[in-house]
């Protein structure tokens, strides 16, 4: 019997998806317009600003001596770079700066690694962990100047007591490390859910394989986790590092920058310039340098949440 051939298979071509449709200027402008009032606005509370702050930072005006604004050119700047008050705020402002950061990250860390692991309560833990973060920067300020750090009635020599502490005025004899334990307890939470997504995106596998491999935790925390953990501990520390260089409520709040200069930083330092001292030049002039030193650190930021994100992405 004879079998009917069947007709050879034709060879067809894959389909190519067609080619992008080049948008002409005018549908272009119409897919930007909606954007356009944000720009403005943007423009209008960054840009301008700053535009008028370059202008005064070459000027010299005193709002106690109505007319006697002149133009100084780059003065304002080399007033302010040999000031010894300035190169004591930008001491105290590295000082604030640095320890809040490396205590932030090291409790954030160790409470990340806490809620982690699962137990009775987590959630609400975690929930109470966050809260000072939450809280209004001038409301916690006030809080412990009133409630925290009283010499009389403060619940930190009350909890001190026991050791023979007694009636300390915190804030008067230890201004430093008074506004860095306040700092601490606001940023904490920023770097403990920072590390706490870290930990969460880490892969179960890889910690399975290092058990069976017969590490213990440390070795495991210390070879693996923490490796892992480096992308989002560099990002916590530089994203934390350009929010507290701009502390001001707690310093405004509790020790109003003394006592004799001893926490005065550079926002403190311009807002004595500018309303204590009624020097507009030399103010602006020292708000331009603090705006080129943050823009640099977050340029290193912005450099390394883009390789964050291509290091995801591949």
């Amino acid at each position: 019997m004879l079998t009917p051939s069947l007709p050879a298979p034709t060879a067809t071509k894959p389909r190519q998806p067609p080619a992008p449709r080049t948008l002409t200027a005018g549908e272009r402008w119409r897919l930007r317009a909606p954007l356009l009032p944000a720009l403005v606005f943007a423009i209008a509370l960054t840009q301008v600003p700053f535009l008028l702050t370059l202008y005064y930072s070459v000027q010299s005006q005193n709002l106690l001596r109505p007319g006697s604004k002149e133009f100084v050119g780059l003065a304002n700047y080399g007033k302010v770079f040999t000031d010894e008050l300035f190169r004591n705020a930008v001491f105290n402002t590295v000082t604030l700066t640095a320890s809040t950061v490396i205590l932030s990250m090291l409790l954030g860390i160790g409470l990340a690694v806490l809620l982690d692991k699962k137990f009775l309560g987590r959630s609400v833990v975690r929930t109470l962990l966050i809260t000072p973060f939450l809280v209004m920067p001038a409301a916690a300020a006030l809080l412990w100047k009133t409630s925290m750090f009283n010499p009389v009635f403060g619940l930190v020599n009350w909890m001190l007591s026991p050791f023979g502490v007694d009636n300390v005025d915190w804030a008067s004899r230890y201004p430093m490390p008074a506004i860095v334990g306040v700092l601490v307890w606001q940023w904490t939470p920023f770097m403990m859910l920072i590390v706490l997504a870290g930990l969460q995106s880490q892969s179960p596998e890889v910690l399975e394989a290092a058990k069976v491999d017969g590490a213990n935790a440390w070795q495991t925390f210390r070879r693996v986790t923490l490796p892992h953990l480096r992308q989002f501990i560099e990002l916590a520390i530089l994203l934390g590092s350009i929010f507290i260089v701009q502390t001001f409520d707690a310093i405004f709040m509790i020790t109003q920058g003394g006592p004799g200069q001893a926490t005065t930083n550079l926002p403190y330092f311009i807002y004595q310039q500018a309303f204590r001292a009624f020097d507009v030049g030399e103010a602006a002039a020292a708000g331009v340098i603090v705006v080129v030193a943050t823009i640099t650190i977050a340029m290193v930021a912005l450099r390394v949440i883009s390789n964050l994100f291509t290091e995801e992405s591949a």
